[in-house]
């Protein structure tokens, strides 16, 4: 591990650019590496044990580029593989949870409404979250099947996407909530669409920010953060078809990009 090496970011598909997004802000000088299992995607409804297979094997390619440090941009991976990851690899490992603590520090009427897939709200690092935090809250939990998908699509403001987010978010919002967390890293992409439905008087987390922190922290502790007097770089690997992960992956990033296929 060297301090001018990349940094790498995973995710089940085109979710996690939204915690790259927040990476390039906190570190302008690192070099970046994002993979998007998008042959594989979405992650939220298949089994545990396929989901840290796959984690693994991208794992494995990242530390071959090498990197020196990974991300686990998604929640759902966070949930079914990070214990394995950390216990395989010997570079720090930075993941995702839902972020219900601040959530519940935040809410004023007491209700908290949780957006996030199917697999990661019955994974046991989300049910620890609701056991350590859930006394201090009425914490509403919505599992969103077919809205990381949408984002997959390119579909940010459609008229499908717009009736998922109402079946969603609406319960929500009669249940009190004035406080909702973004479990998935696809929803920070529907956040614009996600405000014209709440208004501005509730509150919408997304952690993507705190990741990035929480990274900067660990490489500053271990001196690696990158010395290079330049703006960082980014490269984008996909295991779907590349030509079409292209054209999605410019769309959300806000640039051209190219897309290599992962091995």
């Amino acid at each position: 591990m060297n301090s001018i090496h990349p940094i790498g970011v995973f995710d089940s598909g085109v979710g996690g650019l939204s915690v790259l997004r927040d990476i390039r802000k906190e570190l302008p000088n690192e070099d970046l590496l994002y993979v998007a299992d998008s042959n594989h995607a979405p992650y939220g409804d298949k089994e545990a044990e396929y989901i840290a297979t796959r984690s693994v094997a991208i794992c494995q390619f990242l530390v071959g580029q090498p990197v020196k440090s990974i991300v686990v941009a998604c929640n759902t991976a966070t949930g079914a593989a990070v214990a394995k990851l950390r216990a395989r690899f010997k570079v720090p490992i930075v993941a995702m949870e839902p972020a219900v603590k601040p959530a519940v520090e935040n809410t004023k009427s007491g209700v908290v409404g949780v957006l996030a897939t199917r697999r990661t709200v019955s994974s046991e690092n989300f049910l620890n979250l609701l056991a350590r935090f859930g006394s201090n809250a009425e914490i509403i939990v919505q599992a969103c099947p077919g809205l990381a998908e949408q984002v997959e699509a390119g579909d940010l403001r459609g008229e499908k996407t717009r009736s998922l987010l109402q079946e969603f978010v609406c319960p929500l919002l009669e249940k009190g909530a004035d406080t909702i967390v973004l479990g998935c890293t696809h929803y920070p992409f529907l956040a614009p669409l996600i405000r014209m439905m709440v208004g501005n008087e509730v509150a919408i987390i997304d952690p993507g920010e705190a990741v990035a922190r929480e990274l900067r922290r660990r490489l500053q502790g271990i001196g690696q953060l990158s010395s290079r007097d330049r703006l960082g770089t980014e490269q984008f690997w996909t295991s779907g078809p590349t030509a079409s992960a292209a054209t999605l992956i410019s769309q959300l990033w806000g640039v051209e990009v190219e897309v290599k296929r992962l091995p």
